[in-house]
């Protein structure tokens, strides 16, 4: 057993269960990611400066930030270098860059996404690899869903199918009334609150629940829901 090179949790590989999980998610979100920025290309408003100091330069007519992530250099460009690394580990030949901008985020994040378990398992970049998708992915998703003002409320009290803890953090929205986890998207209503402030599920041993899997509201649209009995003693 050695540490995830992401997270630095227990691994078999240099990415463990949720990140490599995460990672393929991510890796599966771009394409539509880069479609919705179309959206924020235009810069917001403004309201107009008081007093008199006027602009010294014209503003841009769109969106900088969202611009670099649409531009050659920012999804795509990613996106492909991590893809032809992966080719060249491989042995395979490297891809040529073909169609619109679109076409290659989505021919690369899906080839990439492909040979997650290869990744995960087999290649030493894994960890690198996987920062880089996520902070593009955070990058992308502070424009289209800017984060919400929430407060943690404690580990996450999941298991992973391989028998491994999530403990990522379960953060409750502002004026929510279901909190969830930010790793594996587990939802917990109200009457779960108090133990996961407390701690009071934990009496010397991870807890245990039934059937909760890693990314399940990711794959089938509905979420795995915390009852309120699983932290009696």
């Amino acid at each position: 057993m050695t540490i995830c090179t992401l997270c630095a949790y227990p691994s078999a590989g240099y990415l463990c269960v949720r990140c490599s999980s995460a990672t393929g998610n991510r890796l599966g979100d771009m394409p539509g990611l880069y479609d919705t920025l179309a959206a924020f290309l235009a810069p917001a408003c403004r309201r107009p400066e008081t007093g008199r100091t006027s602009r010294v330069e014209a503003p841009l007519p769109v969106s900088e930030d969202v611009l670099t992530l649409r531009g050659p250099g920012g999804m795509v460009g990613v996106l492909e270098d991590w893809r032809d690394a992966l080719h060249s580990e491989l042995g395979w030949t490297v891809p040529g860059q073909r169609g619109t901008i679109e076409r290659r985020v989505a021919d690369a994040s899906g080839s990439l996404r492909t040979n997650m378990l290869w990744i995960a398992d087999a290649w030493p970049q894994a960890g690198e690899f996987a920062a880089e998708i996520r902070q593009l992915h955070q990058e992308a998703t502070a424009v289209v869903e800017p984060p919400e003002r929430s407060r943690v409320l404690g580990p996450c009290a999941a298991w992973f199918d391989d028998g491994t803890f999530c403990g990522g953090a379960v953060r409750l929205p502002q004026d929510g009334r279901v909190a969830r986890c930010s790793w594996c998207r587990t939802a917990y209503p109200p009457v779960t609150w108090c133990a996961l402030v407390t701690g009071k599920w934990a009496n010397g041993e991870s807890p245990r629940t039934n059937n909760l899997r890693q990314g399940t509201s990711d794959r089938s649209g509905t979420d795995d829901v915390l009852d309120g009995n699983i932290y009696a003693p």
